[in-house]
Formats: structure tokens, sequence, C-alpha cells
């Protein structure tokens, strides 16, 4: 029996992501079972997304780690609602996709009501970015994963994203206080925020991000390009398996209940079956 799923993010000055978003979880779990929280009155809604559950808070300026940790706040108490009326609730951020291996034939909900209960589960995350040399710009009305063959392994991204109970994410959602994680052996989280050189560098000059602090954490995030530029990509299967057992294993000192980054920096060719998922 397919359980009832959620998905929620917060966003703000991203029309571009909001539309991507909406069509790829509202395709999967229907757009009245997503949930955007907009951060400000002064936001819209794009056109065409209006039947989602849009929330506008006021906008509180803050700089970055007090900004952070807010939002975490938000999403936590938000999701731990949802969660009277859902079965589970997929929290990320607006540039970011779980996607079930296509290889099992399975819809994202079908695959999400065989995961057996616990806090949460947490996808593989891949950093995908624009080849420079090889990729032309992306073309956001269609798939992105048809344009982009390359990823970064990132713990970064192999976050707990899927609750079944009610948690309080740490800043970002990269972990869960007090709870240890699970990675799942089918889930992937596609991140795009370098997915298009030129869109990342409009993100950059956000006049927002930048008086809270976020010009720095921007240029080091630009820097995956240049990963994924000089690297020699492995081939995604042969190493997905060995990445997920250094993340499940390895964990930084500060912060037991997340994966450790792996040493350097592994770019992976993202398989083809992956194309039209995204």
């Amino acid at each position: 029996m397919t359980k009832a799923i959620s998905a929620l993010t917060m966003v703000r000055n991203d029309a571009v992501f909001i539309r991507k978003w909406v069509d790829y979880y509202g395709n999967a779990l229907g757009r009245k079972n997503l949930f955007i929280i907009l951060d400000g009155h002064d936001q819209e809604m794009p056109a065409g997304c209006e039947d989602v559950n849009a929330v506008f808070l006021p906008k509180v300026h803050a700089k970055l780690v007090r900004s952070d940790r807010r939002r975490a706040k938000v999403m936590s108490h938000f999701a731990a609602g949802l969660l009277y009326h859902y079965d589970m609730v997929i929290g990320v951020d607006i540039d970011e996709f779980i996607v079930v291996d296509p290889a099992l034939a399975q819809t994202l909900p079908e695959y999400l009501s065989t995961l057996p209960l616990r806090s949460s589960w947490s996808p593989l995350g891949l950093d995908v970015g624009q080849h420079i040399s090889t990729e032309a710009p992306a073309d956001f009305s269609k798939p992105l994963l048809s344009q982009r063959k390359y990823a970064m392994l990132s713990s970064r991204y192999t976050k707990p994203s899927i609750i079944m109970k009610p948690v309080r994410w740490g800043s970002g959602m990269h972990r869960i206080k007090g709870r240890n994680f699970k990675i799942d052996p089918n889930l992937y989280l596609f991140h795009f925020g370098m997915v298009d050189q030129k869109q990342s560098q409009t993100r950059e000059n956000d006049a927002d991000l930048l008086k809270a602090g976020w010009g720095n954490h921007m240029k080091r995030r630009g820097n995956l390009l240049n990963i994924i530029e000089k690297a020699t990509p492995l081939e995604g299967d042969s190493y997905f398996s060995t990445a997920r057992k250094l993340q499940q294993n390895k964990r930084p000192l500060y912060a037991l209940n997340k994966p450790k980054m792996i040493k350097g920096d592994p770019v992976v060719r993202i398989p083809e079956r992956f194309a039209t998922v995204v």
C-alpha cells in the first residue's frame, strides 16, 4: 500500500527552481501534497505553481549562520505538523531532488512506501555541476540530467531528508540532532545549485544573500565547476556502493551524526538511466 507522502521546502528569490521543484515532486506526489514556505511577504509564486500549498512568512534579516538555524527550526516544526497527516515528509532545499534508482522501475512513492519505519532515511548525495568545456547552458524546460553528465560525491548532500517521525534538523538539514543517519542503497539526492554557471552567478549576486553573508559560501560552492573540469571521472555504478560505505562509516569528530567528506573530491559520470528523471 502506498503511503501518504508530502514534500516541504523553504525558498526566497528562486522562481526558476520553484518551477522545477513543483514539476518534479508534483508529478511524483501530487501538487496538493507539496508545501513551499516563501521567506518574505514580498515573494510571489511563479505562474503555473499556484495550486501547491504556499505559506508566506515575514522576512527576518539575519546573517548566514543564524538565518540557516532559524530556517532549520521552521522546517522541523512544520514537518512535525505534517506528520499528523502524512506517513512521511521529504524536507529538501529548492534545488534538491530525491530520485529512486530507475533500475528498480518503481515510482518514488512506491519505493518510499517499502522503507522500514525509522526517524529518517538519507539518499546518497550527488552535487551536479556544469562541465564548462563540454556542456552548454542548461535549458530548465528539459530534464537537467539529460544535459549534465558529472557530479561530485558529496556528503554535504547525503542528508536525512526523508523523515517518518518528528525530528530537529540541524542547519541546512545536514543532520538530525540527537539521531544517527542511515543511507538507503537505492535513493539519490541530486543537488543542482551549480547545474548552470550563469544561473549560479545570478545567485552569487543576489542582494539578499550578499547582505546575509552568503558571498564566500557561494564562491566556495562555485569551486565545484573547477573540480569537475579537472577531474578524471569514475563510473557512477562502480563507485556508488563504496561512497555509501565511506560516508556511513567515516564521521567528522565535530558531528558524529553526519557523514564525513570523502577525500579527493571524487567525481562520477552519472549513469545514463537517470537522464530523463529530473
